[in-house]
């Protein structure tokens, strides 16, 4: 009696051969042992002179900042 995790791949539909099942258990082993690739810069996301921590937490409605 074989239990859930006494196999690594599991063929749902079909029948694999034990080379293809190499195949894509290597391919798939590749992939996890794989680096992530870093995020390229792009400087700043947001502009520098604008930080909402040091405007005044009222604005009055005819304001013309909004």
């Amino acid at each position: 009696m074989s239990t859930p995790g006494d196999h690594f791949l599991r063929v749902e539909k079909g029948h694999a051969e034990p080379e293809e099942l190499a195949a894509i258990t290597a391919i798939l082993m590749a992939r996890a042992a794989a680096q992530p690739q870093a995020p390229a810069h792009r400087g700043r996301a947001k502009a520098g002179w604008r930080r909402l921590e040091r405007t005044p937490g009222f604005r009055a409605p005819h304001s013309w900042q909004g």
